[in-house]
């Protein structure tokens, strides 16, 4: 036994052996110097070590070099199992992982070196279990603002340091890979789970998501962008079948996906739930194989949703790598190889892809993981976050910002019971929220003591009532609570009276939620405001009028909700979205004006849902129970319907105030007829009394020659630096052909067809500040890609010449 260890001890490989033994995990030796993991106890682990010493001829995962010699030496067993996860862990009789609150685990060889890795949920942070039996610390993480509140900062460098801190957190806490970005189009504000993903406009959700991505793997842990393809609804998603053309997949529904492989080649991609174009995603070669490979160059490996998918071997066959959580698939995976269903080959393939990443990983590296991350320095990188997200939407007359220790009159019951984010497997386990009412105390503002204990007593006996009481999410503890929305709290004309003389102000807190596996309704308590929300900014708004006071509402709120019937109500605005634990602290950072806010809308809020374009067919047909969804606007989603055919809506794309003023200037293009590339120049001056940021977009008119194009489409965009009053930046833009192409179905390419271009720079989709032009002279074949993914039947497109 001495010798054996000593021979252990010499190995490059001691680190990993002592961090992993103690835990309860073992390594075995060969002779050059590899090691494997296997869930036995330290005494089985130094038994397995003594007699791993008759296998030298055994090959170990070492590095890549040793990838191909350890495929071979796997038995069909080995990897049918290895491309098949190892179940739920703690659910279904699957034992527990070794990190509580993990959601999925991969298959160890210990023979072979290869560990086991585990994954958890995202992205609004790492959601595993806060407390442990039979442990008294507890592993909280942090909850950031909801990726819709991170792509409004229309800042990739505050998103990219989100990702630094979430996954240093996964690292820390002994996870491998972490299952998020999420990056779904808004194509429908009554999607459930919108609030998880982060605009209407593919580019601003391929760039934010490669700056999370980018910055969750600088921390040596990987990054999961999901759910490829087409997952824009929670209706029937195990089922649903997505019917879109060639053109809207490839400029609208793929074209962040690529983005983000292009930019930051994350680990993994997770396929989704839906069939694309009558095929089930995990199983459809066309999209896992032809586009997302060889189109785009994506070098990870592809993994199921969870339980996704009908047929494992087709899974296989498709180039979905890894099937999660695993229920068993792995016998049929090795039965259709026996059988000659499916040749061995295919196996080795994903394999190889499965383990090129598992070198990459903390437990295959042996790192020790502290369970200790900085939650206190990541929860400020959240509130920074948070605060650079929210859009002022309304501020007559400087409303906002409040004056130091206003006294302030806080309305609505979500000023108590404040929502840090949405719920389901994007929910965390955060050890606070900090109310929106105990943030505005703690930056010093004075709130009416009668009211507040009004809204909490109120609240606090209608929590007591069982229809009304917080429980465990029926998925479990792990995943959060479930909070059953209670009726605002009816103001009798007294108690606003009596609170209007003793405040200065009126802010009226709006709250709504939604999550995994529902979507959206439109109706009253959802899109539409009640009928007690509805009295009370009336109520509230015409006292506070009365006495020549101002009154301002905030909205916490996931995805949009109709404001048309009330916001000429109000005096100011602001979306607050769902801002994470820091929430009340980042708000009352805003209202106070210590950050003057320059978020700006990543998804447009129309007037009423029934100008959204999809609000015909969705959630699909037939409506009370969905086979399928046809995507019968193709190309023209969010701010491209409104500004091609001339809808206005409430709040436009892009659209968001500031406590300052901003002019535009010398818009300009180096170049009047394209060459490859063109440069666009605009310069930005503070021309208020605040400092203050401002996100600068730059649009394109594209002609009408072949393809018909939308009124304009967003193709850049930044954002300046703090200026100081009268202080200018001098913001450049790069457009390349690639960026300015629309897709040619007939000619599987992206085209840039010749004419007069418009170039817009502007600081909103509506609000346009000046104009350049360019010509291309002729067509020009940008890049061509497989001929694939079309619709098994005809889809009546809207068209400019049918409307």
């Amino acid at each position: 036994m001495g010798k054996q260890l000593k021979k252990i001890k010499k190995t490059s490989q001691l680190k990993r052996f002592a961090a992993l033994s103690a835990v309860g995990v073992l390594l075995v030796t060969s002779n050059a110097g590899g090691m494997a993991y296997a869930q036995t106890s330290a005494a089985e682990s130094l038994q397995a070590a003594v007699s791993a010493d008759s296998r030298t001829e055994t090959p170990q995962l070492i590095n890549a070099q040793s990838i191909d010699s350890v495929i071979q030496a796997m038995t069909l067993e080995e990897k049918a199992k290895l491309v098949v996860g190892t179940g739920m862990p703690g659910m279904f009789g699957t034992p527990k992982a070794r990190v509580a609150g993990a959601v999925g685990q991969t298959y160890g060889i210990p023979r072979l070196g290869i560990p086991s890795l585990l994954m958890a949920d995202g992205p609004a942070g790492l959601r595993i279990s806060p407390t442990r039996a039979g442990d008294e610390k507890t592993y909280y993480a942090t909850a950031f603002p909801i990726a819709t509140s991170l792509a409004s900062t229309w800042d990739t460098e505050i998103v990219q340091k989100v990702g630094q801190a979430q996954g240093n957190e996964v690292k820390e806490y002994g996870i491998d890979i972490f299952l998020a970005p999420a990056l779904n189009i808004h194509r429908n504000l009554l999607n459930g789970r919108n609030f998880e993903y982060f605009s209407e406009d593919p580019l601003v959700a391929g760039k934010m998501t490669a700056a999370l991505v980018n910055g969750v793997e600088s921390n040596g842990v990987g990054a999961t962008i999901k759910h490829f393809a087409a997952n824009n609804q929670e209706t029937n998603r195990m089922t649903i079948d997505t019917v879109v053309s060639e053109r809207a997949l490839r400029e609208i529904y793929l074209k962040g996906f690529e983005t983000a492989v292009k930019e930051a080649q994350p680990w993994a991609v997770m396929s989704s739930y839906n069939k694309l174009n009558s095929l089930p995603a995990s199983q459809n070669n066309e999209l896992l194989t032809n586009v997302l490979r060889n189109d785009w160059g994506f070098n990870g490996f592809v993994m199921t949703d969870w339980f996704a998918g009908t047929d494992p071997v087709e899974q296989m066959k498709a180039g979905n790598d890894l099937i999660m959580p695993g229920m068993g698939q792995a016998e049929a995976i090795a039965n259709a190889v026996t059988n000659g269903l499916l040749d061995e080959s295919v196996l080795d393939r994903n394999i190889k892809r499965i383990l090129q990443v598992v070198i990459e990983t903390p437990t295959f590296k042996g790192y020790e993981y502290s369970s200790q991350p900085d939650l206190q320095a990541h929860a400020k990188v959240g509130r920074q976050a948070a605060a650079q997200g929210m859009v002022l939407l309304k501020n007559e007359d400087g409303t906002l910002p409040l004056r130091t220790k206003e006294k302030v009159g806080l309305f609505g019951n979500t000023q108590v019971e404040t929502i840090k984010g949405g719920t389901g497997s994007g929910d965390v386990n955060a050890a606070y929220t900090v109310s929106i009412a105990d943030g505005l105390e703690e930056a010093g503002f004075h709130l009416n003591q009668d009211l507040l204990n009004s809204y909490k007593t109120y609240i606090a006996n209608l929590r007591s009532m069982d229809e009304y009481k917080i429980v465990d999410s029926p998925w479990g503890s792990d995943f959060g609570k479930l909070t059953p929305p209670i009726p605002e709290k009816t103001l009798a004309a007294d108690e606003i009276q009596s609170t209007v003389k003793e405040t200065d102000t009126g802010v009226i807190v709006i709250g709504r939620n939604s999550g995994e596996s529902a979507d959206r309704k439109n109706e009253k308590g959802d899109y539409l405001l009640t009928d007690q929300e509805q009295a009370m900014i009336a109520g509230v708004a015409e006292a506070y009028h009365k006495e020549g006071k101002k009154v301002a509402v905030v909205l916490n709120i996931g995805g949009p909700v109709e404001m048309a019937s009330w916001r000429d109500k109000v005096d100011s605005i602001l979306l607050a979205w769902q801002p994470g634990q820091e929430a009340g602290g980042a708000v009352a950072d805003v209202l106070s004006g210590a950050v003057n806010p320059s978020g700006k809308l990543a998804t447009t809020f129309p007037v009423a849902y029934s100008d959204v374009p999809s609000a015909d067919n969705f959630p699909g047909d037939p409506a009370e129970n969905p086979e399928k969804v046809v995507y019968e606007e193709g190309i023209y989603v969010g701010y491209r319907y409104h500004s091609t055919f001339n809808v206005k809506p409430a709040y436009e794309f892009g659209y968001g105030l500031s406590y300052t003023t901003f002019d535009y200037s010398n818009i300009r293009v180096n170049q009047k007829e394209f060459n490859k590339k063109i440069k666009v120049f605009a310069t930005v001056e503070n021309t208020g009394k605040t400092a203050g940021k401002e996100a600068v977009q730059v649009y394109v008119s594209a002609p009408d020659g072949k393809l018909e194009k939308p009124a304009l489409e967003l193709k850049a965009f930044g954002k300046t630096k703090e200026l100081q009053p009268g202080k200018k930046e001098n913001m450049i833009f790069e457009l390349d052909a690639k960026s300015l192409a629309s897709f040619d179905e007939d000619k599987s390419a992206w085209i840039v067809e010749k004419g007069t271009y418009t170039v817009k720079i502007g600081a909103s989709s509506e609000n346009i500040k000046g104009t350049a032009s360019f010509q291309v002279n002729d067509d020009i074949v940008v890049e061509e890609v497989e001929n694939v993914l079309s619709p098994k039947e005809p889809i009546d497109e809207l068209s400019k010449e049918s409307n």
